[in-house]
């Protein structure tokens, strides 16, 4: 049983880390997605967040943009960190039984705002309050069911950063938000020694993955993967979602 799960976290992560090469962001989505098939999220966040932490890291340090990045973002950031810490004990609560129908529905309607392609624009001026509120609504979300895209990456795509620089903030943005997660896991008792060995093949598997998707990133239809990656996330979505509220049912 052992080797069959590292096995399955070996081939999320690969898949996982191959979108996030290709796309700049992606990796807790797409794992958290499938390792909640078949594990409780809380036991799946246990093993995203430390490749998480280490390849959004990589990202950050990626690209010249660092400090306008922070200077324009340092209110998401803030904000993302004190919903994270408002929320904390929501994956391991009374309300964790809910945590994998949440999940589901959030990557069903993170991947249909995707496929629409909402075309919308924040003023300079406002960024800054804009961002602490969508921070604070992310971190909170995040805290619950481990995915940190929504409503944070449709903000970032909306103040107007240019390709490689919001790449490089999508990097920045996540390094904090995953952070600021494995503090409230390590609080809660999740980060064990148990955890260990699936994190290291999950580590080794996302950079793999990473590298294939840079190294193809220029040869690919962007909107093709992206469409398709978007689908197959409001497939396991729902899926995830109906299957959880099934089992409550039941």
């Amino acid at each position: 049983m052992f080797d069959s799960l590292l096995l399955l976290v070996a081939a999320t992560f690969l898949l996982a880390g191959l979108v996030k090469g290709a796309l700049g962001l992606g990796l807790p989505t797409v794992s958290m997605g499938l390792l909640a098939v078949s594990m409780p999220p809380a036991q799946a966040i246990a093993i995203v967040i430390v490749p998480a932490i280490v390849t959004n890291i990589w990202q950050t340090f990626g690209g010249p943009y660092l400090r306008d990045i922070f200077r324009r973002l340092w209110p998401l950031l803030a904000g993302t960190a004190a919903g994270i810490w408002l929320n904390a004990g929501s994956l391991t609560g009374p309300y964790a039984r809910y945590t994998t129908i949440a999940l589901g529905l959030l990557l069903a309607i993170n991947a249909i705002i995707g496929l629409c392609k909402f075309d919308f624009t924040i003023a300079r001026r406002n960024e800054k309050w804009v961002g602490g509120i969508v921070g604070l609504i992310t971190g909170m979300i995040s805290a619950a069911t481990g995915v940190q895209v929504i409503p944070s990456v449709p903000f970032l795509q909306a103040i107007g950063m240019e390709k490689e620089e919001l790449i490089q903030a999508l990097g920045v943005f996540f390094t904090v938000a995953t952070l600021a997660l494995g503090l409230n896991l390590t609080g809660a008792g999740l980060l064990t020694a148990a955890t260990a060995l699936p994190g290291a093949v999950a580590l080794a598997a996302s950079f793999a993955g990473m590298f294939i998707g840079q190294a193809v990133r220029t040869r690919l239809q962007p909107d093709i993967f992206r469409r398709w990656f978007q689908i197959g996330m409001i497939v396991l979505g729902l899926y995830l979602a109906g299957n959880a509220l099934a089992k409550l049912m039941a």
